[in-house]
């Protein structure tokens, strides 16, 4: 016998919420933790600003294997390590643990490939006015990646979805489990389906959104205060003996 929907929506809201809440704090976690690693890929390799071959070798050896393993194999991997952390392996809680160490390394590594696109001119700016590593990162690196951290971030969360589905097996809550137990175990197919077309909808919509931001930010420019100066100050080096004052003033507000 079907389920008829006064049944099946107080099941879908709380699934919808489920899956929204493991997302994210995993996406959050993600970011924390996938931003300072991927911009340390990109200052420590060969010409970077903090160049150490061995430990960039070392990292992106760690963040291979992190990405290399399948999620489902993962969830049980780290099955000691979440009870450890949040006193259980089932549930929505214990779910994001997996969710947020699967996806720093992927973060990380669209992070890198994002600050690998900025212009290496921006950056020798600064340095020309006495600016230090983190200065660099700061007002170079973060800002004109920007577009592109919120496209990866928009990658990151989508595939997090995706991931929160297959977690849902195991009994972490979410769609998923809906689609495994009333979908697939109980033959409710048209609960499935119902669960299917909700994952598709959240996923689109939050693709709309990312893809409209990262837009915004390609229209103003992908910054916000100091990268215009530097552009300014770097299409001026040729002439800077011309306006020297100018291109000082420049520098002081850049920095």
């Amino acid at each position: 016998m079907g389920t008829d929907w006064s049944e099946m929506q107080p099941l879908l809201s709380q699934a919808c919420w489920d899956t929204l809440y493991m997302v994210g704090w995993s996406t959050l976690i993600a970011v924390v933790g996938g931003l300072p690693l991927g911009i340390l890929l990109v200052l420590t390799d060969r010409g970077g600003l903090l160049q150490n071959v061995v430990a960039n070798k070392v990292i992106g050896q760690v963040v291979n294997i992190a990405r290399s393993m399948p999620f489902i194999i993962l969830m049980v991997a780290l099955m000691s390590f979440t009870r450890w952390i949040t006193g259980t392996t089932i549930g929505r809680e214990a779910a994001i643990v997996p969710l947020a160490v699967g996806a720093i390394p992927f973060f990380a590594r669209l992070v890198e490939t994002a600050v690998r696109e900025v212009d290496g001119g921006l950056v020798e700016a600064v340095q020309a006015m006495g600016g230090n590593t983190w200065t660099v990162v700061r007002k170079v690196l973060v800002p004109e990646a920007l577009p592109s951290l919120i496209s990866s971030t928009t990658t990151t969360v989508v595939a997090l979805i995706g991931y929160s589905a297959m977690a849902g097996t195991v009994g972490a809550g979410g769609l998923g489990d809906i689609a495994i137990r009333y979908g697939y175990q109980r033959f409710e197919t048209q609960l499935m389906w119902i669960t299917v077309v909700i994952l598709a909808v959240v996923i689109s919509a939050i693709q709309f959104a990312g893809d409209l931001a990262a837009r915004s930010l390609h229209r103003r420019g992908g910054h916000s205060g100091p990268a215009p100066r530097l552009r300014l100050l770097k299409a001026r080096e040729p002439g800077a003996a011309t306006e020297p004052a100018t291109a000082a003033a420049e520098a002081g507000k850049a920095l």
